[in-house]
This record gives C-alpha cells, structure tokens and sequence, in this order.
C-alpha cells in the first residue's frame, strides 16, 4: 500500500506531462496579440529573477509598468533588475526580498510595500518549485503547499485591499496565480495537507498543491464578485516550460528531458506570454474564473469546479495562516 501510495502519483504526473508534450508537438504556441500599454500601473510578480517570472517582469515593465520582482535571491535579483532598466524606456522594475517558504517573511513584504503607499494593479503569483524531496517549512507545512499555494494564499489576502482600491469598473485589478496540467491529476486531503499522515510522494504533494491554486482562484473570484469589486482572478497554464523547475527530476528522467525540451518544451518567454496576456490584455479586462491554457479559456478538472470544496479549503488556509474565514 505504502508503495502504491508513491507510484500511483509519479504515474498519473508523467502520464499528464506526455498528454502536455503531445499537445505542444501539434499545436503552435500561443502568439500574444499588441498590448495597450501599462503606464502607471503596479505589479508584484513572485519568483521573478528568472525563468518565466523574469520574463513576466520584463514584458510588464515594457508596457510601462512599476514591477516588482518579489523572490529570495538578491544577487539574481539585482541583476534580473539591471538587465530589466536597461531595456525599459518607459516601466521600471525593482527587487524586494520574500521568503515564501516563511509566513513571516511574507507578513513582512506586504508591510513594506504598504509602507511606501503604492497603489496595486497586477498581482502575479509565480514562484514555484516542483518535486523536492520531503521537507517541511520553518512553520511546519509540506513544502510544496506552502511555496506554490499557501504563501500565495496569504499574500494575496493581505493584498487584497489595496488590489480592491485600485481597480475600478473598466480597469480592474487582475491576480493571476500559475497553475498546471498536473491540477488535473491532483488530489485534496483537507485533513492531511501536509501530506504527513501516508508515505511521502513529491509527485501528489506538487498536484496537489496546484489543485489548491486553481480551487482558490474559483472561490476568491467568487467573493469578489459578489462584493462588486472590481478585481479579477484567473488561473493560468504555461505547458511545459524549460525552466530551472525541471532540476529535482529522476536522474533518468533528466536525462531524457534534456533532448525532448530543446524540441517540446517551451522557452521562458513563451510561457511567460500568457501571464501577460492575462495582466494586460484588452480581451481580459472584467474576465475572471477562466483556466488560461495556450491563450485559451479551458476547462480545468471536474474537482477543481467543487464549490464545497473550494469553501472547505478557503476556510482550512484561513485557519492554517492566522487569518479570519
């Protein structure tokens, strides 16, 4: 049983990774129509010193807009700045430290961004890490959860206020948070979220924790909408990226990838388009709950449509990061 418990997740990934593969051998990627420009908007991008983050912030602050990389590496962070300014004739970015895997460090980000009394127009929660071998956070939670999801959770909650202020009917405020194919292959535990209770797999702890992203998009759009805020909140799929994400594979598997990527996989600045899609584009303005794959709204899992489901875990993050259901 303990075997099955890790075999059965490794499979269902992989199985989804070729779907994703086969996809991306038949259809062209998704080529990002001209953008209105961004002048005088904020936007905070999570993991943005490389990889799609990076390329997300570039293209922003190309449109104009302030950006701020958010991540945990300041010497990459201050050269993915400098390489960003020196291109930009109009936006601008700039690197703030933030630990997602500390609950602590990211109550501390939001206190120094609301510090400075900056509006906020465009949240992109990036950041994110894949098959790490068991690890828990310094406040205990599975590392999967909490970097991909739970940091995201609180985050964004935090930030929800000013996101609210600064939106208005016409040109809301836009949060968009980096799903994946592998949401369909996830499973929610509500009672074992930290994936502590059965034999440890990498492979269901990063499922699920991409489930949970797309499960929280549903419900937050929902709260917003019946509030009348104008904020919406889209769930986004860039495929299979050649990115640092792919590291902690199999060793066979890395070996296998390394051919088929520079083939099926890919670049940076392709997966990053349709974040950016979503945060500037005209065709998305007021257009929320959507599962953005290849630049096309999706369906995503039947499960992750679960309103019950998506109400149970709005109130468990809640619970798990201190804040009021």
């Amino acid at each position: 049983m303990g075997l099955l418990s890790v075999l059965i997740p490794l499979l269902r990934l992989y199985l989804c990774g070729i779907k994703v593969l086969l996809y991306q051998m038949f259809n062209r990627t998704f080529a990002m129509p001209a953008l209105p420009k961004q002048k005088g908007r904020v936007a905070i991008v999570t993991g943005a010193t490389r990889g799609m983050g990076f390329e997300t912030a570039r293209h922003l602050a190309n449109l104009g807009m302030h950006v701020i990389i958010a991540g945990n590496e300041p010497e990459e962070g201050a050269a993915a700045v400098r390489k960003i300014n020196e291109e930009c004739n109009e936006g601008e970015a700039e690197f703030v430290f933030v630990d997602l895997t500390s609950l602590k460090s990211v109550r501390q980000f939001v206190q120094k961004f609301r510090d400075r009394s900056l509006p906020l127009h465009v949240l992109i929660n990036n950041a994110g890490t894949m098959l790490v071998p068991e690890r828990r956070t310094e406040d205990g939670f599975e590392f999967h959860f909490c970097l991909n999801y739970l940091s995201h959770f609180l985050l964004t909650n935090m930030l929800l206020d000013l996101l609210k202020t600064s939106g208005r009917k016409g040109r809301c405020s836009r949060i968009i948070n980096m799903a994946s194919a592998t949401h369909y292959v996830g499973e929610i535990n509500l009672d074992d979220l930290n994936k502590s209770r059965a034999v440890y797999s990498s492979h269901g702890a990063y499922c699920q924790s991409k489930l949970a992203l797309v499960l929280f998009t549903y419900y937050l759009q929902e709260q917003l909408t019946s509030g009348g805020f104008s904020v919406t909140v889209n769930a986004v799929d860039p495929g299979m990226v050649d990115t640092a994400l792919y590291d902690n594979l199999w060793t066979l598997a890395q070996m296998m990838k390394k051919p088929v990527a520079s083939v099926l996989f890919r670049t940076p600045a392709e997966g990053a388009s349709i974040s950016v899609y979503a945060a500037a584009a005209s065709e998305m303005e007021g257009v929320g709950s959507c599962y953005l794959y290849n630049g096309q709204k999706t369906q995503s899992s039947d499960l992750s449509y679960d309103s019950e489901l998506q109400a149970k875990l709005w109130t468990k993050s809640c619970e798990l990061v201190g804040l009021q259901a």
